[in-house]
């Protein structure tokens, strides 16, 4: 198969055409991305990003920031950078508790696509069922900041008594510290976990924070997943290597690499100097160790998670 153009990537990903290993021509700007080559290694067939978030002005609230390229036409530049096929976007706290730009991305990603929204404990039985037909999978709680937090981690719980009986997990961005604090609420969820972002562990500690304990007994109880994602997020030292962040993921690697999925964390939106994607994607093969480990983590885990064909 010839070389596809960036423009190509894009019109086959968006009518679910499949693409061979070695398909793309991916250099090229990505809006809300430093750089512009492609990773050292292509991303195997049925790669997922697990954690991005769209954000278009063209959808409610009306009164919150919608900065400009990060919406899903400029999404499938980085897809076709990176080449990844399957999409997890993750609501963001532009769109507040409205999931209709969540559900509008999810449309257009068809089969490839599945969400994570944020709701309200008072989310009627009607709306759930609407979002779960829409491809919706799990909701999301950020309360790692408490200044900006959209759904409390007093709403974690209603809500996830909800949910269960529809199969979806509840996403968590909390601390670590947070994590820990709240070990006996996380323990009698009725549904599966997935924690964001490695957990945001004390990067000083790494896999010595406490909390990576609590997460990995949920772990190794079949009922936690972790992202590895946003690993400037979790670092002191910073990029390229983010070693620190390198320490954390390699732990989380060594203990189920069965339970890891990865994702870009685009369009960055906590970071005013741009990382470059490429850089995030390429960091993964460091991390895992190995090329199948790595492709486990893009394909088949996803795949699980989510309920990808």
């Amino acid at each position: 198969m010839p070389m596809l153009t960036r423009r190509g990537f894009v019109a086959a990903t968006m009518a679910g055409v499949a693409l061979p290993r070695g398909a793309l021509a991916a250099d090229g700007p990505v809006p809300n991305s430093a750089g512009t080559e492609g990773p050292r290694r292509l991303a195997p067939a049925g790669a997922c990003d697990c954690h991005f978030h769209i954000i278009d002005a063209r959808f409610p609230p009306p009164d919150t920031p919608k900065p400009p390229g990060m919406t899903v036409d400029d999404y499938r530049l980085l897809q076709a950078r990176l080449g990844t096929t399957r999409a997890v976007p993750v609501q963001p706290k532009n769109h507040g508790t409205d999931p209709t730009c969540l559900l509008d991305a999810l449309a257009r990603f068809g089969g490839n696509g599945r969400g994570i929204a944020v709701l309200r404990p008072d989310v009627t039985d009607a709306a759930l069922k609407r979002l779960d037909a829409g491809n919706v999978r799990g909701l999301r709680f950020s309360v790692w900041n408490p200044n900006d937090t959209v759904a409390p981690i007093a709403a974690i719980e209603p809500l996830a008594k909800r949910v269960a009986d529809l199969g979806w997990h509840v996403q968590l961005h909390m601390s670590g510290d947070q994590i820990r604090e709240n070990a006996a609420l996380l323990n009698r969820l009725p549904c599966g976990i997935v924690f964001d972002h490695m957990g945001r562990l004390d990067p000083a500690r790494g896999p010595d924070d406490p909390a990576f304990a609590t997460i990995a007994g949920l772990v190794e109880k079949g009922r936690a997943w972790v992202k590895l994602a946003g690993a400037y997020l979790n670092t002191r030292a910073g990029p390229p290597e983010y070693p620190d962040a390198t320490r954390t993921a390699r732990a989380f690697v060594k203990l189920a690499p069965e339970r890891l999925v990865w994702g870009s964390d685009w369009p960055h939106v906590t970071e005013t100097h741009k990382p470059d994607d490429a850089v995030l994607f390429d960091l993964l093969s460091d991390w895992a160790g190995s090329e199948a480990t790595r492709d486990r983590i893009l394909v088949d885990n996803p795949a699980k998670l989510y309920g990808f064909a």
